[in-house]
């Protein structure tokens, strides 16, 4: 390893494949280095970003610099569609391909409070690359934290280590509409003690976990902590001692939350961080039972399709891990995989019940529940006709006649 700072990019070479993490975890200081210089031919981009956190189009750094994301943005919009690609890939398969073909890893890491070199709060795909022929650059945030629960990187294993002190970006709390609070309170009516929750961040995601207050030794095993599930360790409602595996251990990927959750997280070892390929893998999640997933969509469809990435023909985010945690939901013993949506989009003006989705994100057989503000429709086991009623009965009252007509 050599301590390094802005003379790190002479270690990119024409046509390499360059990997960033994204979210919390990106480097910024380095792709500043990148920034308004000269760079090899054909250097190809890859990663995982998320809007509100990741606003770099790559395609923009070169007249030849291409991007390979598995995620839209908004940043992504003007990026030039002949050096631009959107790969449809679930997380879990994602981790499997990142460990064969990139030649640079461009990461994040801290110190925690004993001084040991851990990756910054994402590690969802860390793991892969670090297993990897990668050369991985690290930028050494000297400004956070590092949790105890994430992982140790070894200092040999980094080609260079540059010190760069910055914030880690933060996720206000969510405004909880009457929607939102409608669905979360049928959500929370499905979720007993014991069991072992999976949700998403946003409104609906928030306005669950707030409502959970009366459940007891509920467990946590998904991709992302936020500030509500900080809420519920610190009350006692999340425990984890139900857990067959990871027993009072709360599994994340990754760490999306308020300056005060990052300071929480710093003295919380309960929290261990860990890779999609146990995050998002089914043979891990099958031995946790009553796993429940809970999980959004832009639209469902009448045989229970769900589409979650694509809007008037415009691709919005991507696939992400919703169908790694409701497929493996469903192989775990008592296990649930939710759908919570608005009933409504486009102030109420617009269906997000449909005869048929835009884009099929996850399959009509990988969802038991669907909930709205109008109640909770139960898929599980039902034929395509009763699947019909059960789904349009849950749809907003003014679309409903429409939806029995197609």
């Amino acid at each position: 390893m050599t301590d390094a700072n802005a003379a790190w990019p002479a270690m990119l070479k024409a046509g390499q494949r360059v990997f960033v993490v994204g979210a919390v975890g990106e480097p910024q200081a380095l792709l500043q280095h990148l920034a308004g210089q000269p760079l090899p031919a054909d250097l190809e981009f890859v990663q995982f970003p998320l809007a509100g956190f990741n606003d770099t189009d790559f395609t923009a750094l070169s007249p030849t610099a291409r991007l390979t994301s598995v995620f839209m943005t908004p940043a992504l919009k003007g990026a030039d569609a002949a050096r631009f690609a959107f790969l449809p890939m679930q997380m879990r398969q994602f981790y499997d391909y990142l460990g064969q073909g990139i030649d640079i890893a461009l990461i994040q890491v801290a110190k925690d409070r004993d001084g040991h070199l851990r990756a910054a709060p994402n590690v969802d795909f860390l793991g892969a690359v670090l297993a990897s022929d990668a050369l991985v650059v690290a930028q050494l945030n000297e400004q956070i934290l590092a949790p105890p629960g994430c992982p140790l990187v070894p200092p040999a294993r980094l080609a260079a280590l540059v010190p760069a002190a910055a914030p880690l970006p933060t996720v206000p709390a969510p405004a909880i509409d009457d929607t939102a609070a409608a669905v979360a309170g049928h959500v929370a009516g499905l979720i007993a003690d014991g069991d072992c929750l999976q949700t998403g961040i946003g409104a609906i995601p928030t306005a669950i976990l707030r409502g959970l207050g009366d459940k007891n030794d509920l467990g946590w095993h998904g991709g992302l902590v936020d500030d509500a599930v900080l809420d519920l360790i610190r009350a006692g409602n999340l425990t984890g001692r139900r857990k067959r595996i990871d027993a009072g251990v709360h599994i994340t990927g990754m760490a999306l939350c308020s300056q005060a959750g990052h300071e929480l997280l710093a003295d919380l070892p309960s929290v261990q961080f860990r890779g999609a390929c146990y995050t998002h893998d089914a043979e891990v999640i099958r031995q946790l039972d009553r796993f429940v997933s809970v999980n959004s969509a832009v639209q469902v469809d009448l045989s229970g399709q769900i589409n979650a990435e694509v809007v008037g023909g415009r691709q919005i985010s991507g696939t992400g891990g919703s169908v790694d945690f409701m497929r493996a939901a469903r192989r775990s013993n008592g296990g649930r995989s939710i759908v919570a949506l608005g009933a409504t989009a486009r102030g109420g003006s617009v269906s997000r019940i449909v005869p048929t989705v835009e884009q099929v994100t996850a399959l009509r057989t990988d969802i038991d529940l669907v909930v709205t503000e109008y109640g909770v429709a139960s898929l599980r086991d039902l034929p395509l006709a009763a699947r019909r009623e059960a789904l349009i009965a849950i749809a907003a009252p003014e679309f409903r006649a429409a939806l029995r007509e197609a």
